[in-house]
């Protein structure tokens, strides 16, 4: 006990907390020591501990693991004793967060513990280690369970099942299933067969998908609307959109009602497929099989139908919404945004906007993006400066893109003062700029026949951390180049030949500080004492296992309550007055380099881009 309690003071003693160097790394640091529980350090059950235990896992269930770990955190500062189901739902939280690295520590300190692992910890363990790929360290586990005495469960088959499968090796996860079925008190159930479906159907090989059914069904089990969606979700990434179709009847014959997930596959697959008749037929065909499309079908369908020019199909989706009774959110209106402003009909734009707003839809900053591009491409920076205002009266926060897209309007307008005053504005509300912003300012400067402006642009640069690209510096010696001054031109010139230098140099110092850093890492782990082994620091900073990567997060899609039924109607009539595409893409302004910026086209990214 005595010994538990000094490893305990050990492990509280120390904390991973944010580096605030300029690396912004994560360093050592201490903390004071924590009061222990006595009644955790008695070995009696801790009320403490289970209440926040059921908290963590509420939280992982309620998908938010990032929470759940600050509370086991919280839990160790306290000098509370886990216990054996709270570091079990810690695992589950650092799988959700794909912090893989901290699974062999958490191991550890249940081996420390004193506790024994039951067939639940070892679960989540072999779950952990197939979410990750790495099924030999899964296996390994597995053997360690069944040598502890835990039987192996059916959910730990398919586990490993669905672990093979991740891996790429579903041949593996055919080899699991037989050892399964020779376990006694173990039996295959739906799941096990929906996770090998989709093992084959991830490898692209249908055939041996519908085998698995088979096997299925010899079995005594049917297969449900998971098992077809799968096969259809396979379809349609194979450009075989109709055959998913022509599995509806078989669906029915076993009496599997197609969902709104089923659906919602095969208009995506007809859309992908360039076959949009067959996705708006699709969509009155759900009425024959019983699934009411949602706002997600709705929006995908006129985003899709926008993007493929088909105008003439437009009016049938917004009046099929309308019949549903399907209201609009803020992606619909703004969809609808983008083609009036794509259009140059800002007029009809701003209508569209107003509506929202009357609506009780709180517009987002895409929306602001689509006014502002529009109003920039109509030559009307003015307005869509004034944008910036009415952002901040609604609460929305305006970003780099929004400030971008203004700069380049003033900048295309030939007025540099009031370029230069939005980009103050914009430090004003700490938004820094980015190398769109710059290149757009250096562009803007060179148009005004002032290169030497652009080159003092071109060295504020480096002030904000931003790194100019090769480009950049050839921007600013073409304008050079314009004056007859070659002297100018080949100094820049040479500066892109410095730099690339230097951004090899630091590339190579980048990789020797690399390996430096493990030569050291794999000595400290090796000299170190596992005793010395803090388990919530690991966790807790797990920076290489949580690699999160910068995708943009998915919109939060709003039921919105239309304040009368006029409202949609008159906006939609408005929308159908005119045609959309009649105009080309409009371009604002022609660059100096034959670059320009545009504006016709509809898609969902409002972001300035200049074009090769």
């Amino acid at each position: 006990m005595g010994e538990y309690s000094k490893e305990r003071t050990t492990v509280i003693k120390a904390s991973l907390v944010k580096g605030k160097n300029a690396d912004d790394k994560n360093q050592l640091s201490q903390m004071p020591e924590s009061t222990l529980c006595n009644t955790c350090m008695s070995n009696i059950s801790c009320h403490i501990v289970r209440s926040r235990t059921k908290l963590m896992n509420i939280l992982v269930e309620r998908g938010k693991p990032q929470e759940a770990q600050t509370i086991f955190s919280s839990l160790i500062e306290g000098g509370h004793r886990p216990s054996l189901i709270t570091y079990t739902t810690l695992l589950a939280a650092l799988t959700c967060l794909k912090h893989f690295n901290s699974i062999h520590p958490i191991m550890s300190q249940v081996v420390k513990s004193g506790t024994k692992s039951d067939s639940v910890f070892f679960n989540a363990v072999i779950n952990a280690f197939s979410e990750s790929g790495n099924m030999e360290e899964a296996m390994k586990a597995f053997q360690k369970m069944k040598e502890s005495g835990s039987k192996p469960t059916t959910s730990t088959f398919n586990t490993l099942i669905k672990g093979y499968g991740i891996a790429g090796k579903p041949e593996e996860s055919v080899k699991v299933l037989d050892v399964m079925s020779r376990v006694e008190n173990v039996k295959p159930n739906l799941r096990t067969y929906n996770v090998l479906v989709r093992a084959w159907c991830n490898k692209k090989n249908v055939t041996e998908a519908w085998n698995v059914v088979d096997k299925m069904v010899a079995s005594g089990l049917q297969p449900d609307a998971v098992t077809y969606n799968t096969i259809a979700t396979a379809y349609a990434q194979n450009g075989e959109t109709g055959r998913a179709e022509a599995m509806i009847l078989e669906m029915r014959n076993h009496n599997v009602q197609p969902n709104e997930r089923t659906c919602g596959i095969i208009i995506g697959g007809y859309f992908k497929e360039g076959k949009i008749k067959d996705a708006l037929r699709f969509v009155y065909r759900m009425k024959e099989l019983g699934v009411h499309p949602n706002l997600i079908v709705f929006n995908s369908l006129i985003k899709g139908i926008l993007d493929m020019a088909d105008r003439d199909a437009v009016d049938e989706i917004l009046t099929l919404m309308e019949e549903f009774g399907v209201k609009p959110d803020v992606i619909t209106f703004s969809t609808i945004m983008n083609a009036w402003s794509a259009a140059g009909f800002m007029d009809k734009c701003m209508d569209i906007f107003d509506d929202m707003v009357k609506a009780g839809i709180e517009p987002d900053v895409h929306a602001y993006s689509i006014l502002a591009k529009g109003y920039v491409c109509a030559r009307e920076p003015g307005k869509a400066e004034e944008l910036l205002t009415g952002m901040v009266k609604y609460g929305v926060r305006p970003n780099v893109v929004i400030y971008t897209t203004v700069i380049n309007g003033w900048c295309s307008a030939g007025r540099m003062d009031y370029a230069i005053r939005v980009f103050e504005k914009m430090r004003e509300f700490g938004i820094s700029p980015n190398l769109k912003t710059f290149e757009t300012l250096i562009w803007g400067y060179l148009e005004a026949k002032q290169p030497w402006k652009a080159e003092e642009m071109l060295n504020l640069v480096k002030s904000f951390e931003v790194q100019p690209e090769k480009s950049t510096f050839k921007l600013v010696a073409e304008g050079w180049r314009v004056f007859e001054l070659p002297g100018e031109t080949n100094r820049l010139l040479s500066t892109v030949k410095n730099h690339d230098t230097i951004q090899r140099d630091h590339m190579k110092d980048e990789m020797q500080v690399e390996r430096l850093e493990k030569i050291y890492q794999n000595q400290a782990l090796s000299s170190s004492h596992p005793s010395q082994l803090n388990v919530p620091s690991l966790v807790g900073n797990d920076q290489k296992g949580s690699a999160v990567s910068n995708k943009r997060s998915r919109m939060v899609l709003k039921e919105a309550e239309l304040s009368s039924e006029g409202l949609w109607s008159s906006t939609k009539s408005m929308y159908l007055s005119c045609k959309f595409g009649a105009k080309g893409p409009i371009i604002c302004r022609k660059h100096s380099q034959g670059q320009f910026f545009t504006c016709g086209q509809i898609t969902n990214s409002y972001t300035v881009v200049f074009l090769n």
